[in-house]
């Protein structure tokens, strides 16, 4: 079982599971935002490439290749009360979260060293808004910036109130390769950035100086064997945060325990079956993603395969398995041919623990219960008709595995969801890379190129 993290939640998810797993989700199509017409080319810089919710939930945020960071707002019962005032009143707030446009500012320029460094935003993490001002945190390939976004009042050229975004913060030329993640500490005044080989830490308030606290690049880098390809910091433990590697390795250590974390506290790694290996082995299970969920027991990874759950008391393999491109094992000659078995999706879990969603090819997006006794497993697409294609649950077989410590139980993962989509073509074009959990309702947003979309259940 997976429970959140307060009273209300494990008692939510107590509920569900006593009495087998909750019911599959209906999800409908809520909004789209930049949504691109019939045969109209889209732009490169204009390719959504991060999104993210803060955790309160009122506000999302996406980045895209040319730099730019977008800022939404919920605004359902806004219009006529605070949230906390329609509480207060016990006016009951229903429907789904809805958001609006709020701003956007230009958060990273091309710059030039050796090489020329791309301006688009690898990723972007909130931090605890201050009277009433926004804070966040945004990354290219090598620098991280922290933003304040907050009124301005009107003046006497204007009486229009508006959002102004001012950068506080530099903190650069401590990367020699591309950071791939940046992460917020619990305590609040930490963050550390992470590219191939390092992980640095940082104080917010100090940006000239880091900590290097893992370090994997060795003497003669023809000695390399594996690279850092996500980070994260413990949702409540400051003092904890996991990493994974492209040997499909999740390292969970303690900074208690060094200064310098050249060891682990604890390594997650699956075992190969007897007889799998093939020469695409150690591409296909690099992990491109990793989350610690809400509870912080729990941790999901992506590879480009499946979806893997890991209990963070068991290391030797993963509680859950969930088999999103099996129906590609056949095509990953190809796929290493177009440079798409390269493609690096994202992953996510829902507030409560109950369910995990990644994405796929032909902007297909997947949704798995994640309790055991779960026969959850659904795919919808990035349109304004996620059902259009296909469903899953209702025509197909689903096969999952689930390991704990003395079973293994059926599990599932739909075998070939794109042959039943069209015929077996894949659009490799059109891939799902980048979505997000709403973090205390069931909202998805995620992005399809240029476009935002929003759905709920």
């Amino acid at each position: 079982m997976i429970c959140g993290g307060t009273e209300g939640e494990v008692v939510a998810a107590t509920a569900a599971t006593s009495s087998g797993a909750p019911p599959p989700l209906d999800w409908k199509f809520s909004q789209v935002f930049g949504e691109r017409a019939a045969g109209e080319d889209v732009q490169e810089v204009d390719i959504i490439s991060a999104i993210e919710f803060d955790k309160t939930g009122e506000h999302l945020a996406t980045g895209d290749r040319g730099g730019r960071v977008v800022l939404f707002e919920r605004t359902d019962g806004k219009d006529l009360h605070s949230r906390k005032e329609l509480e207060r009143m016990d006016y009951p707030i229903t429907g789904h979260p809805e958001f609006r446009y709020k701003t956007k500012f230009q958060s990273h320029e091309p710059e030039f060293d050796y090489l020329k460094i791309e301006e688009k935003i690898n990723k972007i993490k909130w931090c605890p808004s201050v009277n009433g001002a926004l804070f966040l945190l945004s990354t290219n390939d090598k620098t991280v910036k922290l933003w304040k976004v907050q009124k301005r009042l009107p003046t006497v050229a204007s009486s229009e109130t508006r959002l102004v975004a001012r950068c506080r913060r530099i903190y650069a030329h401590d990367h020699d390769y591309h950071i791939n993640s940046i992460s917020n500490n619990s305590f609040g005044e930490t963050f550390i950035s992470a590219d191939d080989l390092r992980i640095n830490l940082w104080n917010l308030e100090i940006c000239d100086q880091s900590f290097s606290i893992v370090d994997l690049k060795p003497a003669l880098l023809e000695d390399l064997t594996e690279v850092i390809t996500s980070a994260e910091f413990h949702p409540t433990h400051s003092n904890t945060l996991a990493y994974s590697s492209s040997k499909g390795t999740i390292r969970l250590i303690d900074m208690r325990q060094s200064a310098f974390c050249d060891s682990h506290a604890k390594l997650f790694l699956e075992q190969e079956a007897p007889g799998s290996r093939s020469i695409f082995t150690e591409i296909i299970a690099s992990i491109s993603d990793m989350k610690f969920g809400k509870d912080g027991r729990h941790i999901l990874s992506r590879d480009y395969m499946t979806l893997k759950l890991w209990d963070i008391n068991m290391e030797s393999r993963p509680v859950a398995t969930f088999r999103v491109h099996e129906y590609l094992r056949p095509k990953l000659c190809d796929l290493y041919e177009n440079d798409s078995i390269y493609d690096k999706f994202e992953c996510c879990l829902s507030g409560d623990g109950l369910r995990v969603a990644t994405g796929s090819y032909s902007n297909l997006f997947r949704v798995f219960g994640s309790v055991p006794s779960s026969e959850e497993a659904t795919t919808l697409e990035a349109s304004k008709s996620p059902n259009r294609r296909l469903n899953i649950q209702a025509s197909s077989k689903t096969s999952r595995y689930l390991t704990s410590l003395d079973s293994v139980r059926n599990s599932r993962g739909n075998e070939s969801p794109g042959s039943e989509m069209n015929g077996d073509g894949y659009d490799f074009s059109t891939k799902l890379l980048h979505l997000a959990w709403h973090p205390t309702a069931n909202v998805i947003a995620c992005a399809a190129s240029n476009s935002l979309y929003m759905y709920y259940a």
